[in-house]
């Protein structure tokens, strides 16, 4: 994307000429080997700073690149001072989060004896006048690769699955959509099926430097045309009906993962349990 290219160097020329500026890396995934990139990836930019209180205070120098549509600010207080956020999006359709660093907490994130993930994903380093890099480690990349589970936490996955697909039903028998989705996307999406189908995924990779990305965003580079079919059938819109229906292909879906990465990891099924919560699925939604 040439727009995005031509900001960044709008955004070097500025770090390299401004004094107040000792450092500036680029992050993220247009540095990330793993990470899928297109014309709406962010350019995420750290700033380091002999005094970064000017420009955590004054939004000027946004509008150095361009025309902000929208600015989201988050204090040095919400990262417990390490540093500030300042997340711009410009009329050019260009997303850049800048991350500000005052240069004494940069140092002590660079003397860590880990790399912090934000730099373990990938980093590059655009300007340096004191040498204040010279320590930082390689990324390893580890932090965003799929790690095998422990038979607890597989267990417990499995378990907190099945209690709250009961949540869900009782919703759509009131006919409480907003807590029904609130059940079925925020929770049992986003915290059983997505890790399960990394753990899934992962497996036939031998758990060695497999990822997928934020929140299941290469599933579809991975899984078979059946299995993907099978993944879309457990998405639904505001009809109960077709919630009812994506329930079910949800409680399908981790039978069959939940199973087949049990037998890879020999860990035991919670078959019993899964019978059970089926049953009372069921006669909830029977009820007249």
């Amino acid at each position: 994307m040439k727009v995005r290219e031509e900001k960044l160097k709008q955004i070097i020329i500025w770090a390299e000429n401004n004094p107040d500026i000792r450092a500036a890396l680029l992050t993220s995934s247009l540095v990330s080997p793993y990470a899928p990139v297109d014309d709406f990836s962010d350019l995420d930019v750290e700033l380091i700073f002999e005094n970064m209180k000017e420009y955590e205070t004054d939004k000027k120098w946004m509008y150095l690149f361009g025309e902000p549509i929208s600015i989201v600010e988050e204090e040095e207080t919400y990262f417990e001072g390490k540093h500030a956020m300042k997340m711009v999006l410009y009329a050019d359709h260009v997303k850049v989060d800048f991350k500000l660093y005052q240069k004494s907490e940069f140092l002590k994130e660079v003397q860590k004896e880990q790399l912090p993930e934000d730099w373990d994903v990938g980093y590059k380093v655009l300007v340096d006048k004191d040498n204040l890099t010279k320590d930082l480690k390689h990324p390893t990349y580890q932090s965003v690769m799929i790690q095998k589970p422990t038979e607890q936490r597989f267990q417990q996955l499995m378990n907190d699955f099945w209690w709250d697909t009961t949540y869900v039903a009782k919703c759509l028998k009131r006919g409480d959509l907003f807590y029904a989705k609130f059940m079925s996307e925020d929770v049992i999406r986003t915290d059983y099926l997505v890790p399960l189908i990394e753990w899934y995924i992962a497996s036939f990779h031998d758990w060695k430097n497999i990822t997928t990305n934020k929140h299941g965003r290469l599933f579809r580079k991975y899984l078979s045309a059946e299995l993907w079919t099978q993944v879309e059938a457990t998405f639904s819109g505001s009809n109960i009906n077709d919630n009812w229906h994506a329930l079910y292909a949800a409680a399908d879906l981790v039978h069959e993962l939940g199973t087949a990465l049990a037998q890879k990891l020999d860990f035991e099924y919670p078959q019993k349990h899964e019978h059970d919560i089926r049953k009372y699925l069921a006669e909830v939604k029977s009820m007249p």
